[in-house]
């Protein structure tokens, strides 16, 4: 089930980025008021407007919906974190067993080396 509403979403996505990118800026408007561009729009001069306006509409709303129902279904697994499962499992720390002291020795001379001939 999850699946599908996910597959639902990305597809809504990729359409609703597309409805956006196709829709043109109220800068347009007023090139259009004067006649430029006006022949070259694929929905007639007011046609495009209402008709895309709809279509984010629809595409905005079953985009939240998928929103929902994707976080609705990822909250309801019970399933423990990494987290707490590293903090449960964690050994009990040991302090560090100290070195012996060094053995109280005299200090002798070195021993003489005979000469190299």
């Amino acid at each position: 089930m999850s699946i599908l509403v996910i597959i639902l979403h990305i597809i809504v996505c990729i359409a609703l980025i597309m409805i956006v990118l196709l829709q043109t800026g109220k800068g347009a408007d007023m090139g259009a008021a004067f006649g430029g561009g006006s022949s070259q729009t694929l929905f007639g001069s007011t046609g495009a407007s209402t008709f895309l306006s709809k279509a984010t509409t629809a595409a905005a709303i079953i985009f939240m919906l998928t929103s929902l129902a994707l976080a609705y279904m990822s909250s309801g697994k019970t399933q423990e974190s990494l987290m707490m499962q590293q903090e449960t499992a964690a050994p009990a720390t040991q302090p560090a067993e100290q070195a012996p002291p060094p053995a109280a020795t005299e200090t002798q001379p070195p021993a003489e080396t005979p000469p190299s001939k």
